[in-house]
């Protein structure tokens, strides 16, 4: 039995595909969790949830900014953007039941000793905290009032996190930090502009993970979210978006829980994003 993670697929259904027998993956054995990012840019959103939802107990998922963004299209709170490829899960006949198993992805998991997110974790926050905090905006969007609750979810402020925010700014915060942070200072402050690797960071900014006295610096931490950064040869982080839907490469990682070994694989991704305009 193996666990696999993979990173960002976007709606590149065929790389997934490839990837998937390429590491011989069996339903019946092995567990697969995505780090997020299902959807959107790639050419088939549509088929990547339904093949992810076939698989059943086999596939775990967390929740990307992309894939809460089409939660909020789909609810009619946010605008499509020009580069959105979510029409064909909006217009499908299982389209509903689709939206309904996404809202219920976490936002972490751990699992073999790592920790997962989609993008980062703030400097304050313990393992268990990092838990705690994803288990809040969960419990909004498995709400049944979650389509009213979903445009307190986005903004950029409050930038940083502290123990007595309560309710949306809360959520905020928290969302942003599990689904968008590459950057932020010592003291946790967020900077959602940057997109470069991580020599690029602004001025008083580093990479989440080189923040000092991080209280996750002991804990194993598997991301994806940040295709532009550079291969890390470290030992307490695993960035697994290697930009497939850039025409790059889609990877997963092998965990094996019996010897702690890791092996990473990957696949070509020639599918480019979808143009602007």
């Amino acid at each position: 039995m193996a666990l696999y993670l993979i990173g960002d697929v976007q709606g590149c259904d065929a790389a997934l595909g490839r990837l998937l027998d390429t590491i011989g993956f069996s339903p019946s054995r092995d567990t697969l969790i995505l780090l997020g990012d299902l959807v959107n840019r790639g050419p088939d959103s549509l088929g990547v949830l339904r093949r992810v939802v076939a698989l059943d107990g086999a596939a775990r998922a967390l929740l990307g900014n992309h894939d809460i963004h089409l939660l909020a299209v789909a609810a009619g709170v946010r605008a499509p953007g020009r580069r959105d490829t979510l029409d064909g899960i909006l217009g499908a006949s299982d389209g509903a039941t689709l939206l309904d198993w996404l809202r219920h992805r976490p936002l972490a998991c751990d699992a073999q000793g790592i920790l997962m997110v989609h993008a980062g974790v703030l400097p304050q926050w313990t393992r268990a905290q990092v838990l705690a905090h994803a288990r809040e905006v969960e419990a909004v969007l498995r709400s049944a009032d979650w389509r009213a609750q979903l445009p307190a979810l986005f903004g950029n402020e409050p930038d940083r996190w502290d123990a007595s925010l309560q309710g949306p700014a809360r959520w905020r915060v928290i969302v942003n930090a599990l689904t968008r942070l590459r950057f932020c200072t010592a003291a946790g402050r967020m900077e959602f502009s940057a997109k470069g690797g991580a020599l690029s960071a602004p001025a008083g900014y580093l990479p989440w993970f080189d923040v000092p006295q991080r209280r996750t610096a002991q804990d194993v931490i598997a991301f994806g979210h940040w295709s532009t950064l550079e291969p890390q040869d470290r030992s307490d982080i695993i960035a697994l978006d290697s930009g497939c839907v850039w025409g790059r490469r889609l990877s997963a990682l092998r965990v094996d829980g019996a010897t702690g070994r890791h092996e990473r694989i990957s696949v070509a991704c020639a599918q480019a994003m979808a143009p602007a305009g």
